[in-house]
């Protein structure tokens, strides 16, 4: 039984330790892009050294912060009153998610239908295409680089297409899981979560693919121009959050396995259920406007 009190927890070191971690991943990991792509601008190799440090130190405080608040939730210190909070607190932090990734969507939109047909001389801006960039066309998407570098754009008929398929299902698979949890049946819950995080490393390792077919056949890398730039940073960014969700579903698979979860006790399971639904409707968008438009 949950007290019915309102269970505040101890003070704990894991939110500054996981601040710490996260800056020092993403100094690396910002270093380590620029020594692969401009070694002459950032010489040395530290970033890469640096990035893996935070990865896996980031990866070790999420599982002990993790393992706290699993036995506060076991142990029934959570209360009704606490269970708002938390499902307040991780709607708040979906919503965060969707303002980042707007503030992606909203650079691509501003190129695309306003900085293109600008230097393209549309309207009233024929002296600043003259101006500025008189060989340049207005077209999207711009494969063609101000060095005069021409690279491909990435189709959507091909693994796009077949991550689209896979991330649809998982949603389906994990709402099948989700009224197996509501209705106890815990083997049934089991066989289609583990589809769902089956299906999650097969949708990252196309991406891998699909990646890597870019770089090697297409020429289309962080350096082909503004499309490349904003090509892999939406992709890589829902990449990452798609590795995030896989993490937090497999979390929720061991702890489904050993019993932790029913019907009234199951917010850390349905929070990673949000989190997943919420990286498939993001990808819906970026299939849409990134591959297919």
């Amino acid at each position: 039984m949950a007290t019915e009190k309102y269970y505040v927890p101890e003070g704990s070191p894991w939110p500054v330790v996981a601040s710490v971690a996260l800056f020092i991943t993403a100094f690396g990991g910002a270093h380590f892009i620029q020594q692969a792509t401009a070694p002459e601008t950032f010489p040395g190799a530290w970033g890469k050294p640096m990035f893996f440090v935070g990865i896996i130190s980031l990866l070790s405080i999420i599982t002990l912060w993790w393992r706290d608040t699993i036995k506060e939730s076991l142990g029934g210190l959570h209360s009704n009153q606490l269970g708002i909070s938390y499902r307040q607190g991780m709607l708040w932090f979906i919503f965060s998610e969707v303002m980042f990734f707007s503030a992606f969507f909203g650079a691509l939109f501003y190129t695309r239908w306003l900085i293109v047909p600008w230097l393209g001389g549309a309207g009233s801006n024929a002296m600043t295409h003259e101006l500025l960039w008189p060989n340049f066309q207005a077209m999207w998407p711009l494969v063609k680089t101000p060095d005069g570098t021409t690279t491909q754009a990435m189709g959507a008929w091909g693994l796009p297409a077949i991550n689209t398929a896979i991330l649809l299902t998982s949603s389906i698979t994990l709402t099948i899981a989700h009224h197996a949890l509501l209705e106890g049946k815990r083997a049934r819950l089991i066989a289609f979560q583990a589809i769902t995080v089956a299906l999650g490393v097969f949708f990252l390792c196309l991406q891998v693919e699909e990646y890597m077919h870019a770089y090697t056949h297409m020429g289309l890398t962080l350096h082909a121009g503004i499309y490349g730039s904003l090509f892999f940073m939406l992709t890589g960014f829902h990449g990452a959050h798609v590795t995030i969700g896989t993490i937090f579903l497999l979390v929720t698979l061991i702890r489904v396995i050993r019993g932790h979860f029913d019907k009234d006790n199951n917010f850390a399971w349905e929070a990673g259920a949000w989190y997943w639904h919420f990286v498939d409707v993001v990808w819906l968008f970026l299939f849409v406007v990134v591959y297919w438009l």
